[in-house]
């Protein structure tokens, strides 16, 4: 009885093991895809500030047009954020 106890007992310890790596390597993949999508949002909002600029600069649209065209640069960035993430 006391060796099949031990078994029970070592066969537990390695499959809580098991289930605490597979946790942290989803951890981590998950937190690498995270910075992946800040990262792609904060680009997106300079760009979002470069056509701006230049729309105000080079095209001499209205200034409707030009928060237009910023925002419609900010959306594609969050959606491509939210590829990225999920």
């Amino acid at each position: 009885m006391n060796h099949f106890s031990n078994i029970v007992k070592e066969t537990l310890a390695v499959l809580a093991l098991t289930l605490l790596c597979a946790f942290a390597a989803h951890a981590t993949d998950h937190s690498e895809r995270r910075h992946d999508a800040r990262d792609t949002r904060q680009d997106s909002r300079q760009s979002a500030r470069d056509t701006k600029q230049h729309c105000v600069v080079d095209d001499n649209k209205s200034n409707h047009h030009c928060r237009q065209d910023k925002r419609n640069t900010k959306q594609d960035g969050r959606q491509e954020a939210r590829r990225i993430k999920y």
